[in-house]
């Protein structure tokens, strides 16, 4: 027998029992050293040349002729390992060195030394041996490589975990999975993932060139398929190579051999002790399956497994989620005579919940229109059910001509008698298309936008009351009403907070980054607001967003001046509130305010009339007359044609004598019947 790096170690004889130790040593690739440190001599026997492939001839007992077997920086690095040893007084020493062999290839050698000391404890011998480690280096880099691949294992296990546990909906356990990091990080060059449904398997994702492959083969008792068989099974399936594919499956052997697979592992994705899907992957060039890669596969395929099953609950419930939402949101949008009218919705980005933005538009009597743009708290099912029931009362309450505070007021009371520990932020904007007299109450949302005719835009500031809800907990309702004119060709925007969250930004900066979109944005509404889609689409914000846009036209139902209306129920003290409110503040605006008194003093008059002697709501109306002498005339509709009265001081009782302080305060004042109702106005210059 011949070995690299010297000749074959002499076997025992036959009868030579126990071999003797030189024997042994060689067989086992050892030999003996003895250094003589005074006289600088070093004995290599026989096995000890063998191992640093010296012959006889060649080494001459000066350890220096080591020097063509030991690199300078081996030698270098050796001498200061023994001089420490025998510094420090230590009685022996071990090292691993590279010995150069003959041929130009190297060998791990390991040596140690027992280092012998004089009475004074002075070394002067150093006895020792040297082996050749090659067995030993080999053992560990199995050992090593062997551990990298576990370690490597381990680490597919835990990133393929930590990713599949921050998945929120299929298509997130779609990305894990699928793509060159996923299929690298499996090890994979194609994938196939499918769920099973009624008695097929849904394909949602496939990998390049096995949509051919897979496209009939979906049912789950179609025999000869490796995805139906894991399905009946509920098995694994490892198909080692491509002989094995004729065999077992030689419909699906063409496939394979034109794609390069020899080698396949199809997996159950078990859940609740059900196979819900199955997950294929396909190798190249890879042989056989390891134990420690069949239980790797094993693993992964349960945690796949689970995450699936949590991925699909969710997209259901988002799906019902969005249903319900959908079905809460207005069908259509009414046609609303002088003005255009643009809304739209975007969900919140992809993993997040169905959230309780909500639009709405209601048709009112004479010519107005109300805009609601409101947001319920949370991102779940029930606030997508408490948004649809907020929107309904809202419009309910608005229909029935309370005033916008009133509105409002009682749409947060009925919020907070659902007992649903939501809360919802509102605002409501009532316009009159035929003067531009806009009406806004807030409730603890954002600011709208008005962009003007000439392309000026600007935040409209509302004094706001609290959100929807919270009434009762923080204090009473007091919702104010801010009362301005919507020009023609003006255009309001409201909308939900989801518009103006910018990643990295704050409320103020994403206020005037949407100040810019709309002033520089298409001057159609409709383009605007799919351009403000756009934007939101792009930021993939994590809630969701409504807007409605409404912009006031020039039609024919225009004229002159401006004109205030207020429907007042009866036993409504807020809309009477809210009446006096915006009387006065359109006194002020039109620059009457000289007069402000006497002008809401006699309409709270004719107000109380109205109220007092019918059994119906009053409707109070102001407006700027269109005369050369500047007037502005207060005019109270009630259902009653029954003519009001003037009593004199003197005669007996109270009731008419507010006709008096109205007689004396307004400079004309009288009665237009209609029908079976009447008109009671006032006229001040």
């Amino acid at each position: 027998m011949s070995e690299r790096g010297g000749t074959a170690a002499p076997a025992p004889e036959a009868g030579d029992w126990p071999a003797p130790a030189v024997v042994s040593m060689e067989l086992n690739r050892m030999g003996s050293f003895d250094w003589d440190l005074d006289g600088g001599q070093m004995h290599l026997d026989d096995g000890a040349l063998r191992v640093f492939d010296l012959r006889a001839e060649e080494y001459d007992g000066d350890p220096q002729s080591l020097g063509s077997r030991i690199t300078k920086e081996e030698g270098a690095r050796l001498d200061a390992l023994i001089s420490r040893a025998i510094a420090q007084g230590r009685p022996a020493y071990s090292a691993y060195l590279r010995v150069q062999l003959r041929d130009g290839t190297s060998r791990l050698t390991h040596t140690q030394g027992a280092i012998l000391r004089d009475d004074g404890g002075r070394a002067h011998r150093v006895v020792g041996m040297v082996r050749d480690a090659t067995l030993e280096l080999n053992h560990s880099a199995q050992q090593f490589a062997l551990d990298q691949e576990r370690r490597r294992q381990t680490g597919v296990v835990q990133q393929t975990t930590a990713a599949l546990a921050n998945a929120t909906t299929v298509h997130d356990v779609i990305g894990v999975l699928g793509g060159e990091e996923g299929l690298a990080r499996l090890g994979a060059v194609n994938m196939v993932l499918g769920l099973v449904d009624a008695g097929r398997i849904q394909i949602i994702t496939m990998g390049e060139g096995t949509e051919v492959q897979l496209a009939d083969f979906t049912r789950v008792d179609e025999p000869g398929l490796p995805l139906s068989e894991v399905v009946r099974t509920g098995r694994p399936r490892l198909v080692l190579s491509r002989a094995e594919f004729a065999a077992a499956y030689p419909r699906l052997y063409p496939y394979a051999e034109s794609l390069g697979i020899d080698c396949a592992a199809y997996l159950p994705l078990i859940a609740e002790g059900r196979v819900i899907g199955v997950l294929g992957l396909s190798y190249r060039d890879k042989g056989a399956f390891s134990p420690e890669e069949r239980n790797l596969l094993v693993s992964l395929s349960s945690g796949i497994g689970q995450s699936l099953q949590r991925a699909k609950l969710h997209d259901r419930e988002h799906g019902l989620a969005e249903d319900l939402q959908q079905a809460m949101l207005p069908r259509s949008i009414p046609e609303v005579p002088g003005a255009e009218v643009a809304v739209r919705y975007r969900a919140a980005h992809e993993g997040q919940g169905i959230g309780g933005d909500w639009y709405d538009v209601i048709a009112l009597p004479g010519g107005r229109v109300g805009v609601v743009i409101g947001d319920v708290q949370g991102h779940d099912t029930q606030a997508a059910a408490v948004m649809g029931q907020l929107r309904i009362v809202l419009r309910a309450y608005a229909g029935e001509g309370h005033a916008p505070a009133t509105v409002m007021a009682r749409a947060s009371e009925f919020l907070r008698e659902l007992e649903t520990e939501r809360f919802a932020t509102c605002t409501y904007a009532e316009i009159d298309l035929s003067t531009g007299a806009l009406q806004l109450v807030r409730a603890g949302h954002i600011d709208p936008l008005v962009r003007h005719a000439d392309g000026g835009c600007r935040v409209l500031p509302v004094p706001g009351g609290l959100p929807l809800g919270l009434s009762a907990t923080f204090g009473p309702l007091d919702y104010p009403v801010t009362t301005m004119v919507l020009d023609p060709g003006d255009a309001l925007l409201m909308y939900t907070d989801g518009l103006v969250e910018v990643p990295g930004t704050d409320l103020d900066q994403g206020m005037a980054q949407l100040t810019e979109l709309v002033r520089t944005g298409p001057r159609d509404i409709d383009e605007l607001s799919d351009r403000l889609c756009d934007v939101v689409d792009e930021r993939q914000v994590e809630d969701d967003m409504a807007l409605v846009m409404l912009r006031r036209t020039a039609g024919d139902t225009a004229q002159p001046g401006s004109r205030l209306r207020q429907y007042i129920p009866p036993s409504d003290p807020d809309a009477l509130s809210a009446a006096r409110h915006m009387i006065r503040s359109a006194v002020r605006s039109w620059g009457a305010g000289e007069r402000a008194d006497e002008i809401e003093l006699v309409s709270d008059e004719l107000i109380t009339n109205a109220l007092l002697h019918t059994d119906g709501p009053a409707i109070v109306t102001i407006r700027p007359l269109s005369t050369p002498e500047r007037r502005l005339r207060v005019e109270v509709e009630d259902r009653s044609s029954a003519l009001p009265h003037r009593r004199e001081p003197g005669e007996a009782g109270v009731s008419g004598r507010g006709l008096l302080l109205v007689d004396r305060l307004a400079d004309v004042w009288g009665v237009e019947p209609r029908g079976n109702d009447k008109c009671v106005w006032a006229e001040f210059g």
